[in-house]
């Protein structure tokens, strides 16, 4: 895939995982955000589905590869919540 389409593929699965991790009350994020929640959440999601199932995938524009970015994007979010809602415990 060319940079514009990762940029979308990004663009797409960050707002789906923002919107499934915020739900109603979710913070709203900028395009730039999404992209880069998407993207790295491809190449989260990727990385443990690689670890958990042992075979390599090929991210195209198909619904198996956005499902693994999502999933990954999911991830990231709830990583990042975790550690912001830890980080605000102690002071």
């Amino acid at each position: 895939m060319g940079i514009i389409s990762w940029i979308i593929f990004g663009a797409i699965a960050g707002w789906v995982a923002n919107v499934v991790v915020g739900g109603r009350n979710r913070e709203r994020r900028g395009c730039i955000l999404n992209v880069l929640t998407g993207v790295v959440g491809a190449a989260l999601g990727g990385f443990v589905y690689t670890v958990g199932t042992g075979r390599d995938i090929s991210f195209g524009f198909d619904l198996h590869s956005f499902a693994v970015a999502v999933l990954g994007a999911i991830l990231l979010l709830l990583l990042l919540q975790l550690f912001s809602r830890s980080g605000t415990q102690r002071r």
